[in-house]
């Protein structure tokens, strides 16, 4: 439940500033209403274009000097020959020469002096002539900075969280990335959100857990939160490869040629065991969410397959837990930032969030819904708190049913078993589409049709008591919506868009920079089902994640599966199902063996978060009408399709 008292706090001091800024963009006045919106005053293109290396403090590449990253900024000239200060966006990131941003792939790109002319997305092009400076970092050992990748560890927060201590004038910078003359951010008032998609948002994340003074906010999008649980899910290898072949892929030439020793060094401290060690402590920041002081805009899509929900959903609780001022938007898409999916209304949700929370203005998003849901493809909802009031974990367990591999789902513990052999050649899609009918890859557990519609917001855990016929066994477990739909077609390559060739534009353009983008539409897909949830662990970590361990065939084991969170209404006359299985195919790599695995019922349940809790559920599931007989075979989205392992816009 999202605590509202530090908004309480917050919004005095934001008045404060509010009226000290109310001249900021608005004709002078002997009592000027405190302004509610920055508008578009400044010229664009006359601002004022640099660019400054500030020095980190660390010499991960080992060349006997201190590392220096690249900033390159744009901000509005008026400003600073009228002796006002400026606060900041920044987007802080590996991608702006290697991988491009945004739909478009956009990259940097500079004039023969060295500053930039073209920065990727509208955040400049909107923001500057708002009275916004917009920062773009990269981070180190990308594009024009110093040092070595090291994939969300100390390096990678440090170069961003060192530019904002120089806005904040507690670090140096220079003119250039080897000369000696330094520069201060006099045009600031150091008041600073970060912003970023996928590993820009990251390390948004990472920085804001440093609890650094004078970032304000941060809008993560789709981003990470733990690295362990970006290629591991409980011990089951997600995809393949590792931090050591990611950091290969985005690092400069320069990097390249001497970054070999911390290549090695990403290599040895992820291995492909599953266990956890001292790299992926130094790369979760959910621990350290009691550091974080900055307001939190998270947005995640429900369906993202890249980047799972989970990130979003255990750094939502543990902001939650520590008291953290919170908004959040779901979609239905996959990995999309929703630039692509619901454009106007982001920019002016985005722009208000920034003009309240670095300008202090009193507009009233602090009041607003705290979340926003895409409940079908273009149609939103909002709740006021999220998880929504009465929302509690409700314990449901699984019975036999009629048929083998076909059972109840219910409020009453049973006993029995179940038993499946993983197939690593069959994913999720293949379990859904065949739910009704018994398959030896499964086990299934269906409600009844619903006689009301049942609402889960949050995260469910699955705890699974298996018996293996071999050393290893990896283990699955999907939550479904059995029952037609129109859904985002998130398993198609554009993840639930299309793009389409007209253009909108979004703030001023130069020859160099234009705001106009590719415009898009919702990519959809009629269904028989919807996965909505999902979750992986490799039984052998039942006991610890620290250490795999060889099972023993013929021992029960216990363990629980966290599921990525969600927000999704499972419709009146629709079934609520649990599927347990073994490898997803694409999702994740099988263990070395083919297992058997006999599920206890009596020891197998899902604690999900229903609103209204289990009365809700038992509304829902009385009463109900008899089913309609099912197909053999149910449509789904497509397999989808394989995502290399690259948290990329």
């Amino acid at each position: 439940m999202p605590t509202r008292t530090r908004f309480t706090r917050r919004t005095l001091a934001t008045a404060a500033v509010a009226v000290l800024t109310a001249l900021f963009l608005a004709p002078s006045t002997a009592r000027a209403a405190p302004p509610r919106e920055s508008r578009p005053v400044y010229s664009y293109a006359g601002a004022v274009r640099e660019s400054v290396w500030v020095d980190t403090g660390l010499d991960d590449d080992g060349d006997g000097r201190t590392d220096r990253v690249a900033a390159d900024i744009v901000r509005p000239a008026e400003p600073a020959r009228q002796g006002r200060k400026v606060p900041v966006i920044m987007d802080a990131s590996p991608y702006y020469s290697c991988c491009g941003r945004g739909n478009e792939s956009q990259v940097k790109t500079y004039d023969a002096n060295g500053r930039v002319v073209r920065m990727p997305l509208f955040l400049d092009n909107y923001f500057v002539p708002r009275g916004y400076a917009f920062v773009g970092v990269d981070l180190t050992g990308t594009n024009r900075s110093d040092g070595c990748v090291d994939v969300g560890g100390r390096s990678d927060v440090q170069s961003a969280k060192a530019v904002v201590d120089w806005l904040n004038g507690r670090a140096r910078a220079y003119t250039s990335r080897t000369g000696g003359t330094p520069v201060r951010a006099g045009w600031t008032n150091g008041r600073t959100g970060m912003i970023g998609k996928s590993w820009d948002g990251t390390i948004a994340n990472g920085v804001a857990a440093t609890g650094v003074k004078g970032l304000r906010t941060i809008v993560p999008i789709s981003a990470i939160s733990s690295w362990y649980d970006y290629y591991f899910a409980q011990g089951a290898p997600l995809y393949d490869g590792g931090p050591g072949e990611l950091a290969g892929y985005v690092e400069s030439d320069d990097a390249r040629s001497h970054c070999a020793a911390v290549h090695r060094k990403l290599a040895d401290g992820s291995p492909r065991s599953g266990d956890w060690t001292p790299l992926w402590t130094e790369r979760d920041y959910v621990k350290d969410a009691a550091g974080v002081r900055a307001s939190v805009f998270a947005v995640h899509g429900m369906q993202d397959l890249n980047v799972r929900t989970k990130h979003f959903g255990q750094w939502w609780d543990a902001l939650a837990a520590h008291g953290v001022e919170r908004k959040l938007w779901l979609s239905q898409t996959g990995h999309v930032d929703p630039f692509d999916y619901r454009r106007g209304a982001w920019v002016d949700t985005l722009h208000r969030w920034f003009d309240h929370e670095l300008l202090g203005y009193d507009n009233g998003v602090d009041r607003a819904p705290v979340a926003d849901v895409e409940r079908h493809p273009g149609q939103w909802v909002t709740s006021r708190s999220w998880p929504p009031r009465g929302t509690r974990a409700t314990v449901l367990h699984p019975a036999p049913g009629a048929r083998a591999g076909v059972g109840t789902l219910g409020l009453r513990p049973a006993a029995g078993t179940e038993t499946l052999t993983d197939d690593p050649g069959l994913g999720e899609g293949d379990w859904a589409a065949h739910l009704t009918a018994p398959t030896p890859e499964k086990a299934g557990f269906l409600t009844a049709p619903l006689a009301h519609g049942l609402r889960l917001s949050g995260s469910s855990r699955v705890t699974v008591t298996a018996t293996p016929t071999t050393a290893s066994a990896h283990l699955s477990a999907v939550l479904v919506d059995l029952g037609p739909d129109t859904i985002r077609d998130y398993a198609d390559r554009g993840e639930g868009i299309t793009t389409l060739t007209d253009r909108t534009c979004w703030g001023a353009s130069t020859a160099g920079d234009s705001a106009c983008f590719k415009e898009t539409r919702a990519k959809t897909a009629a269904v028989d089902y919807t996965v909505f949830s999902r979750g992986w662990a490799d039984l052998g970590h039942y006991a610890s994640l620290g250490k795999g361990v060889p099972l023993t065939p013929g021992r029960p084991y216990t363990i629980t599966l966290d599921l990525a969170a969600t927000d999704h209404v499972v419709p009146k006359g629709h079934r609520l199902a649990l599927i347990v299985a073994g490898t997803d195919k694409d999702l994740v790599d099988p263990p070395s063996t083919r297992p058997t695995l006999t599920l206890t019922l009596s020891g197998t349940r899902a604690a999900l978060p229903l609103t209204g809790g289990a009365a809700a559920f038992a509304r829902a599931t009385t009463g109900h009408t008899p089913a309609a007989p099912a197909p053999p075979t149910l449509d789904g989205v497509r397999a989808p399709h394989p995502v290399r392992h690259i948290p990329a816009g």
